[in-house]
């Protein structure tokens, strides 16, 4: 329960707070404003005019140029801990979300070793989290061939619900699963409400349309058509009409979906859907052959299916922005040969997400606190967080200060994630993180504070 707000104390009962930050910015949920935020045993306890005189035990004042924001919520990270930690591990990821304004992260169940299909391996991987993570972390469990009855015990046990492909995933470890056994599993899931969330590519129409070695990135593009992306998300829709369960399309990069996904919402399915950094910000157009830091599954396409990924987030088709960050070390990603064909997919942008989107948002006019909700109360919602991604009295004390019309210049030596590679390196964007809070406490990248989450604690 919060605190009480001084407004509704007596002038000699007067509260005294943990941290009091106040500043010309603050973004609340009804939008920027002048407020001072009170935090108390890590929760806010009152937001109130800037001018109201909160005391704080520690008190921030904001800079002209910083906007106080709920820190972002990321509910698709590949962590890769335990046994891929030399991909990514949960200290450096946990420190990458934290300098780029992320407090909360949901873990992907694969491509950690072993995947989290069962109860005993979501244990092994919250073993290896434990006294590393600088943010909150939360676990998605699997979905494979034969582990059907696995699903219930793993919901029981606090996962924020189920992912599957429904192509190859890229590790033999984490089969895919053919269409009729993922509506078998979402009718199971179903069962207890929880969510399933589907890489929807369909392999039928990867398979008659070969990838093509070498290091043409349009050979690549052609070897993932939007196709494969419609076709899987039509079983996927199919699936929850049938069953009435909860259906999530990860990282939907083909824009000729939008017409199917929105049709879907207006007849009342429980149909989610996002997208990420990498399909807004950047065009195949742009993509150098022989590049693999761009190769993702699916892919980055071309700059007029971008353009309209950005009116399906404005007009409300697209639900939230993730970040699919997807890491490995630099030999997976064959960076000598540049062979799109053999190098591993993924998109390593943890750290960058919220200077990444909001540099092309502020071009077409988006305010922050729509790029924020995208990718704060939008991400929190999806996972069933109430106390996340929303700066209100009662949600966890979780900021990020920003500064929106700052430069930088990305170098990939300074990001926090393990691996240096990223697609941005170099690139110009607007707006930084300068300090990011968790719990009320800021994240000093030594001590890790952390909590790991559970979906119905």
């Amino acid at each position: 329960m919060s605190e009480a707000t001084p407004s509704e104390s007596t002038p000699s009962e007067k509260k005294i707070f943990d941290l009091v930050i106040r500043g010309a910015s603050v973004l609340t949920p009804a939008g920027p404003a002048a407020r001072e935020v009170g935090v108390n045993a890590g929760v806010i306890a009152a937001v109130e005019p800037l001018g109201a005189g909160l005391t704080g035990r520690e008190t921030i004042e904001l800079a002209s140029d910083e906007t106080l924001l709920p820190g972002l919520v990321d509910s698709h990270v590949h962590i890769n801990e335990p046994g891929r930690t030399d991909w990514e591990g949960f200290a450096s990821a946990t420190r990458a979300a934290a300098a780029g304004g992320v407090t909360t992260v949901v873990d992907m169940p694969l491509n950690s070793i072993p995947p989290t299909t069962t109860v005993p391996h979501l244990e092994l991987k919250r073993r290896a989290a434990t006294g590393q993570a600088f943010v909150d972390v939360g676990f998605w469990g699997g979905a494979i061939p034969g582990n059907t009855a696995d699903l219930r015990p793993l919901h029981e046990e606090g996962v924020f619900g189920f992912k599957c492909f429904l192509i190859h995933s890229g590790v033999d470890e984490f089969p895919h699963l053919e269409t009729e056994e993922m509506e078998r599993d979402l009718a199971e899931i179903g069962t207890f409400d929880s969510l399933l969330i589907v890489h929807a590519e369909d392999s039928r129409t990867i398979e008659e349309a070969p990838a093509v070695p070498g290091r043409h990135y349009a050979d690549f593009l052609a070897s993932r058509p939007r196709a494969a992306e419609n076709t899987a998300i039509a079983h996927v829709i199919d699936a929850a009409r049938r069953t009435g369960a909860r259906a999530h399309i990860l990282h939907l990069s083909s824009a000729e979906a939008l017409p199917l996904i929105a049709a879907a919402k207006a007849e009342g399915l429980r149909i989610t859907v996002e997208t990420c950094p990498h399909y807004l910000t950047l065009q195949a157009e742009d993509v150098p052959d022989g590049a693999t830091a761009y190769k993702c599954c699916p892919p980055i396409r071309e700059a007029g299916n971008r353009e309209q990924l950005w009116q399906g987030l404005e007009d409300g088709t697209i639900d939230c922005i993730v970040s699919d960050h997807s890491p490995s070390t630099l030999d997976l990603k064959d960076l000598d040969n540049g062979d799109f064909a053999v190098a591993w997919g993924g998109v390593s942008s943890l750290q960058l997400g919220l200077p990444l989107i909001w540099t092309e948002a502020r071009k077409r006019g988006i305010p922050l606190e729509k790029v924020v909700g995208w990718m704060s109360s939008g991400p929190a919602d999806l996972v069933g967080l109430a106390a996340k991604g929303r700066l209100a009295v009662g949600a966890d004390a979780d900021f990020a200060i920003f500064a929106p019309d700052e430069a930088q210049v990305v170098d990939v030596t300074r990001l926090k994630h393990k691996n240096p590679i990223t697609p941005y390196d170099g690139a110009s964007l607007t707006g930084v993180v300068r300090r990011t809070f968790l719990a009320g406490a800021e994240i000093d990248g030594t001590t890790p504070t952390g909590r790991l989450l559970r979906s119905h604690a």
